[in-house]
């Protein structure tokens, strides 16, 4: 649990956060456009700039209390940046072996230097300078390096940001393949809205320097005036589970909140969009444009799509900016589906809320895989 109340003043901009408080598990994004505050909060969390005033307890212990604040050092942190940050003409294992020599001897004990170095990727360039390494590569030895320091909290602002496509979709699939194989609490920067509904488990969103709203992702995905719906509009992210590819190369995804909780309907997506097979039964979250769901008010026959899903309208919106109506469609495991609609189409299927319908689902992107 992290819990405060933070004031940071950088040049000319004043970090004031308001009193927070939010779960430290999993993974905490900090949201907000250019200029919010993310980076200045994530500096005051984590006491890399002594001008910080305020109150912070991770937990039950005290981190800022007025003037008074713990050593950055006694707080366990790993940090990616969005430059590596690493030594300049040294190895990677000059590098590494920096960051080992820093651990004290209570968080000794963890993944050793050999598991991490081929968790991460990097074996095979530890001789080489890191003046030598792509951009990617530097950030691989970053997050290896943040993962040989034992942290008890991991913190990231825009890791990817500096890195072309290419390399960001392999890192993003690493900073979520290792947060989720180490359990390392995660705060994580980002102004990319599909970072956030790939990593997070909750969202702090930031505006002028204060903490405007903590919401789950959950929330923060079934709100029509949400900050992550850009020109895209409105994006539902359904969890659930992944199976085998058929014999027509379609990829079952079984809605489901939980692991162990019983499936409830399942996705057919087109195997040919996604380069790498998925693990069987590995847990997934699924992007749904709500531009790209239709509604019937009961099943169609004669018709090629697939993925008809039962579901009941929790409410309707207008959505003023694209001058169309989001319909909130409650699925049977309780998870939310956007539908986007025009103002005509709603009246002639007069629609209302409690209403049975059928959500018809043109397209669907896997988040993890």
């Amino acid at each position: 649990m992290f819990k405060g109340n933070l004031q940071l003043k950088l040049g000319n901009f004043t970090l004031n956060s308001g009193e927070f408080q939010f779960e430290s598990t999993g993974v905490t994004v900090l949201f907000g456009r250019s200029g919010s505050g993310k980076s200045t909060l994530l500096r005051a969390l984590s006491g890399l700039d002594r001008a910080t005033r305020g109150q912070l307890m991770f937990h039950d212990e005290p981190w800022q209390m007025g003037k008074q604040a713990r050593p950055v050092e006694q707080r366990d942190i790993g940090f990616v940046f969005q430059t590596a940050a690493l030594l300049p003409g040294k190895t990677v294992q000059s590098n590494l072996d920096y960051a080992i020599k820093r651990v004290p001897k209570s968080r000794a004990q963890g993944p050793s230097f050999e598991e991490i170095s081929q968790r991460v990727g990097i074996t095979h360039l530890l001789p080489r300078s890191v003046d030598n390494l792509s951009g990617g590569e530097r950030q691989r030895v970053a997050i290896a390096r943040a993962l040989l320091a034992r942290p008890r909290v991991l913190m990231m602002d825009e890791p990817l940001s500096a890195l072309d496509w290419r390399a960001k979709t392999e890192l993003l699939a690493l900073i979520e393949s290792v947060i989720a194989d180490y359990q390392i609490p995660t705060l994580y920067i980002t102004h990319a809205p599909i970072e956030v509904e790939r990593l997070a488990n909750r969202v702090v969103f930031m505006a002028d320097g204060r903490i405007t709203s903590i919401e789950t992702l959950a929330e923060a995905t079934t709100r029509i005036d949400s900050p992550l719906f850009t020109e895209e509009g409105p994006v539902s992210v359904l969890h659930g589970t992944l199976g085998t590819v058929d014999q027509d190369g379609l990829l079952p995804f079984t809605a489901s909140t939980t692991p162990n909780s019983p499936p409830v309907f399942t996705f057919w997506l087109n195997r040919t969009e996604h380069h790498t097979a998925p693990a069987q039964n590995s847990q997934a979250r699924l992007r749904i444009l709500a531009r790209d769901v239709a509604l019937a008010r009961e099943q169609v026959d004669g018709i090629s799509m697939l993925n008809q899903i039962p579901a009941t309208i929790q409410r309707i919106e207008v959505d003023a900016a694209a001058n169309r109506q989001a319909v909130f469609l409650t699925l049977h495991d309780g998870q939310t589906l956007i539908a986007e609609l025009s103002s005509r189409s709603v009246q002639a299927l007069a629609l209302k809320p409690e209403q049975a319908v059928f959500a018809l689902v043109k397209t669907a992107a896997l988040l993890d895989s």
